[in-house]
């Protein structure tokens, strides 16, 4: 896969790192930004010239439409380093394809996959040393894309820019998670954008989550826009649920997004002779497993997490609380993953793909 002779990546590299002034071994999530960051623009009705440039910040019309009519899609994907040092990413591909069905879905122009990959990894051999070693770390990757053409009339853009800049970064979570399964408010709606990664979606998550905060929760489990008597994403991730010995986790549909962390733990844990069922779970179902001691586990999946543990869970003004397990399905299906993704292990699945 390569890009024509005419649209080859321009790079322009800082005069300036800022690498040696980063501790590696206490990185925040998300907190500390690489030396460059890949740029394209979508003008005249194509894209144009690729380029890699030093990490800065972007300036707008006051009249952008990202301010106005929020067309602004992303992905999160992370690149890892094995004991050789060679570069690894895990279901590049899947995350292209999303983008572009996110794009769709906000009428924004879809990416070609050549500039995507292409420029995905050239990003990462020009950043190579900025890919963290530590325990649990990886450079975090953020693809996105946003209106960037100017007008105040309720219009798609005609403009576009499409970044993909990085992030070293330590794990996402920790210590214990207790969750709040939400009875008023929705995250998404049949028929809405909830499958799509847009921006809109978790501003519109911040809200419920901070009320869920002052209560002592950490996350808000999402039910379902109509009834609101099935459990459907776990703050910003995929949920998955054991009762008794089966691994249960919602279809994925307009309010629920295709996690490629999701489609990933299902397959590694029927790979492994778990029984795994993709259907509706009732609240009711849950507090009544949680009664009579058959909820086993609950736990979030998503690529910043991979795996993120619920303790315990609140429902009408009641919580309960989850038996710790030493073999936890969460433990063996999150070491599974990661092995694979750090090459440690096997990959039969055919899902690490080599940065060179």
């Amino acid at each position: 896969m390569s890009l024509e002779v005419s649209q080859q990546i321009m790079i322009e590299k800082t005069k300036n790192s800022k690498l040696d002034q980063v501790d590696f071994d206490h990185l925040p999530f998300g907190q500390v930004y690489t030396d460059h960051m890949f740029v394209c623009d979508y003008e005249n009705g194509k894209w144009q010239q690729p380029k890699i440039i030093p990490y800065q910040n972007i300036s707008l019309d006051p009249s952008a439409k990202i301010f106005h009519y929020g067309q602004s899609v992303f992905e999160g994907m992370k690149a890892y380093k094995d004991e050789s040092n060679d570069i690894w990413l895990f279901r590049p591909v899947e995350n292209q394809k999303r983008l572009n069905i996110s794009a769709k879905r906000l009428a924004m122009p879809e990416i070609p996959a050549e500039y995507f990959m292409e420029g995905l990894k050239t990003l990462l051999l020009l950043e190579k040393d900025w890919i963290p070693t530590t325990k649990d770390s990886s450079l975090y990757i953020r693809p996105f894309m946003f209106a960037s053409g100017n007008g105040f009339h309720a219009s798609p853009s005609d403009n576009y820019k499409f970044i993909i800049a990085c992030s070293p970064s330590g794990p996402y979570f920790g210590g214990q998670l207790k969750v709040l399964i939400e009875q008023k408010y929705s995250r998404s709606a049949n028929g809405g954008v909830g499958f799509a990664k847009a921006g809109g979606n978790y501003a519109g998550q911040f809200y419920p989550t901070r009320l869920a905060i002052e209560k002592g929760y950490q996350q808000v489990i999402w039910t379902d826009d109509t009834t609101h008597e099935n459990i459907e994403e776990a703050g910003a991730m995929n949920i998955f649920v054991r009762i008794e010995d089966t691994l249960i986790t919602a279809p994925t549909s307009d309010r629920i997004l295709d996690g490629i962390t999701r489609k990933s733990i299902i397959d590694i844990a029927r790979d492994q002779g778990i029984k795994v069922e993709v259907r509706n779970i009732s609240v009711h179902e849950i507090v009544s497993a949680a009664v009579d001691g058959t909820l086993k586990e609950m736990f979030g999946a998503g690529t910043a997490a991979v795996i993120s543990p619920v303790d315990a869970f609140g429902f009408q003004e009641k919580d309960y609380e989850l038996p710790k397990l030493d073999e936890s399905y969460a433990i063996q299906l999150k070491k599974r993953i990661t092995d694979i993704q750090y090459n440690r292990s096997e990959d039969k699945f055919g899902w690490r793909y080599a940065v060179k």
